[in-house]
């Protein structure tokens, strides 16, 4: 077994133990994957204050997001397809944070169902949600969310229309994997991972076979998920379903501060400053140089997330230094998944606690609560001057 130390060797082994077409569905962003590569290195733009012959002794890392407590302000993201990473992967993700203390978020794109996941894991989880044409079906799979103790419905807003990834075209990305000669000369080379998957009898979209009216087979399916994301989605959309969930809201994909403004006004009680993970709008600011414009607009009325290129401890507390009150990690976690399973989402968020931890302290903190933009050195023209 390696000695896994960073995100990075989690990422290495995930590559070679994962199928291509899901190692690349994760590792990939829009068109030319500018704002893919550009959300990880504009962290690298901002450096830390070393403070020194401070206490460091009796450390906290933990907080709350929307209220609830967690051992670090970090969450696990929605990634559709996490149950092609690994066999189960939802439910190994699910338990993995469940046990360390922190927030799962499963899609709708997921592979295991929300009552899946329901059924392995005893603390609530958070649901996120596409907005589909059909009505029916959207206040269905509320509905289920609602029944399966989901305490946060997450309300994703950037995917009205589907970014193209050139490599999910070219693989032929399918869950299950269609049975190619291309596909099955790579799968022969992932005999664990095809073993995995013979023992599970989950191995496509559960929240949405058997739930959306006509989808009861692999064909059905994709001719209906390939037209069903909704265009017209609006803040009206958002208001009824606000009122259809009557929980706690999260709204993802906030990039403007115009849009975070618009989402204070209709309710929410978070917002996620998000570009998908340089999926879908190409070209598109990285989150962490939108981040800070809209904490100084609405982080006084709602409480401001961010996810997008989160790939250390140390870029967990640059965001949270610059008001975020809470980071999601997505390719961070599939990475260990991949690798290692429910073990490996353990392996990831020890890595990045660890990493978060030690670097606070050595910023001259004790206590995450107590981070602010002190600690920072961040280039005077780090958000850009932009006409």
């Amino acid at each position: 077994m390696p000695i896994i130390t960073t995100i990075d060797d989690l990422k290495r082994l995930h590559k070679r133990r994962a199928p291509k077409m899901f190692y690349d569905y994760a590792e990939s962003g829009s068109w030319t994957e500018q704002t893919f590569r550009e959300n990880t290195s504009d962290f690298d733009k901002i450096r830390l204050r070393q403070r020194v012959a401070v206490d460091m002794s009796n450390r906290s890392t933990a907080g709350k997001m929307i209220g609830e407590d967690v051992s670090m302000p970090v969450a696990l993201a929605p990634v559709g397809l996490t149950g092609m990473q690994s066999a189960d992967g939802e439910i190994k993700a699910a338990k993995a944070a469940e046990k360390f203390g922190v927030p799962f978020t499963i899609s709708t794109m997921s592979i295991c169902s929300i009552e899946d996941v329901a059924a392995h894991t005893k603390a609530p989880f958070w649901f996120q949600l596409y907005v589909m044409r059909d009505e029916e079906f959207v206040d269905n799979i509320i509905a289920r969310a609602r029944n399966a103790g989901c305490s946060a419905l997450v309300l994703t807003l950037d995917l009205q229309i589907l970014g193209q990834r050139h490599k999910d075209i070219k693989n032929g990305l399918t869950a299950p994997p269609k049975l190619t000669p291309k596909t099955l000369l790579n799968l022969s080379t992932k005999w664990k991972w095809g073993l995995e998957m013979l023992g599970t009898h989950r191995r496509t979209f559960r929240n949405i076979v058997g739930h959306a009216k006509s989808v009861e087979n692999m064909a059905s399916l994709h001719s209906w998920t390939a037209s069903q994301f909704d265009p017209k989605l609006n803040w009206d959309t958002i208001a009824r379903i606000k009122e259809k969930w009557g929980g706690k809201l999260i709204l993802k994909g906030i990039l403007d501060v115009e849009d975070a403004k618009k989402a204070v006004a209709c309710g929410a009680d978070a917002i996620i400053v998000s570009n998908h993970g340089g999926r879908q709008l190409d070209g598109a600011l990285s989150a962490i140089r939108m981040l800070p414009s809209i904490v100084a607009a609405v982080g006084d009325q709602i409480e401001v997330h961010m996810d997008s290129g989160i790939r250390s401890g140390q870029d967990v507390l640059k965001a949270l230094a610059l008001g975020a009150k809470g980071v999601y990690i997505g390719r961070a976690y599939i990475y260990g998944l991949g690798a290692m399973g429910e073990a490996g989402v353990t392996k990831a968020l020890e890595v990045i606690h660890t990493e978060l931890d030690v670097t606070m302290a050595l910023c001259g903190k004790r206590d995450i609560n107590d981070v602010d933009r002190d600690i920072l050195l961040v280039p005077e023209d780090f958000e850009g001057r932009w006409v």
